[in-house]
């Protein structure tokens, strides 16, 4: 019985030890995700953004102007900088998702869902997701004036 009991704890303890040496090989990054209709630009960055890692758009794929902001065109820049992240030691990342925000949409363009879908799929491990798109509580004024635009 003492044996048995002995092996168990001894396995318990290797496993912990797995655990936690993978938690030390993980690097953490931030892939910052800006879609709106028209682009999406991810760049992903270390924890604190101050140092850029990976910039990767729409417009950096497609030839033509409205496609840079499809799915696809989002899809293969969020391959593309994850591969550059990769090979710079990045393993994981947390998911900052932005649109336009303020007088322009709240709502992230159609790539943006693309972009996460990509990232897991390209072996990155993700952590959080999250919404950071600028949302005035009381706004300045909007453009076009009193009579608002004339077409």
């Amino acid at each position: 019985m003492l044996e048995k009991e002995e092996v168990e704890k001894k396995s318990e303890a290797v496993e912990t030890e797995d655990r936690m040496r993978r938690r030390k090989e993980e690097r953490w990054g931030v892939a910052h995700i800006y879609s709106s209709k028209n682009d999406t630009i991810i760049t992903i960055t270390d924890v604190s953004g101050a140092e850029t890692i990976a910039v990767g758009s729409g417009g950096m794929i497609v030839k033509a102007d409205r496609e840079e902001g499809s799915p696809y065109a989002a899809m293969q820049a969020a391959f593309r900088a994850a591969g550059k992240a990769k090979e710079r030691g990045i393993t994981a990342v947390h998911i900052k998702i932005r649109a336009p925000g303020g007088h322009g949409s709240k709502t992230p363009g159609p790539g943006a869902q693309a972009v996460v879908r990509a990232l897991a799929r390209s072996g990155l491990r993700i952590g959080r997701i999250e919404d950071v798109t600028p949302i005035p509580t009381d706004t300045t004024k909007r453009p076009g004036g009193r009579r608002g635009r004339r077409v």
